[in-house]
């Protein structure tokens, strides 16, 4: 997809030196890519804190359990 876009100079030139990325449209990807999956992560912590994960097992139990 073509974009026209307005962004700073020195935006643009950070991420690229940040991403290690060979040119602009690579570094604009790069930094996408790694906004998309932080909030990706962030809605997932907010999922596990609204329903935290449920053990049924103590962790002695489990090494008991991998004795067998």
């Amino acid at each position: 997809m073509k974009v026209t876009a307005i962004i700073p100079d020195e935006l643009v030139k950070e991420t690229q030196t940040l991403s290690n990325a060979k040119n602009i449209t690579e570094a604009m990807i790069i930094a996408l890519n790694s906004y998309i999956s932080l909030e990706k992560l962030k809605a997932m912590g907010e999922a596990i804190n609204k329903n935290p994960l449920k053990f049924m097992y103590s962790a002695q139990e489990i090494r008991d359990l991998n004795q067998l």
